[in-house]
């Protein structure tokens, strides 16, 4: 899924840590788990924030799916460059280009350890 050039001149207009601070307001929202707000600006030029957080059951995976995107599009006019996985694998990566979200099913979530692979990242918030 590729942003148009508008979406592209309103993201530019839009702080990073001003994105990743609504989506983490939108998970709280849908009753996300465990969100941690890392700031890896120091750490990666991939990307300057990850979100991510657990959610309890694939059908709150989607809920929290459809949320991030819905409030990202309709209140930011801002489109994810790309979404990888889906509720039913358990993970859900949604790339904002400066901001990357990240769902995942409990179990995955400490399978995987990003928190841990990047734990030299600034925790900004951290919600359990």
């Amino acid at each position: 899924m590729e942003a148009s050039s508008s979406d592209r001149v309103r993201r530019s207009k839009l702080e990073p840590i001003d994105l990743a601070r609504k989506i983490v307001d939108v998970i709280v929202d849908k009753k996300g788990e465990d969100i941690v707000l890392l700031d890896l600006r120091d750490l990666s030029t991939l990307t300057d924030y990850f979100v991510i957080c657990s959610g309890a059951s694939e059908r709150q995976l989607g809920a929290l799916l459809a949320a991030v995107r819905e409030m990202t599009k309709k209140s930011l006019g801002v489109l994810p460059l790309n979404i990888e996985g889906d509720p039913s694998a358990g993970w859900i990566l949604m790339d904002y280009g400066s901001v990357v979200v990240h769902l995942f099913a409990p179990e995955l979530r400490v399978y995987y350890d990003l928190e841990g692979l990047w734990r030299d990242g600034r925790i900004v918030v951290r919600i359990q």
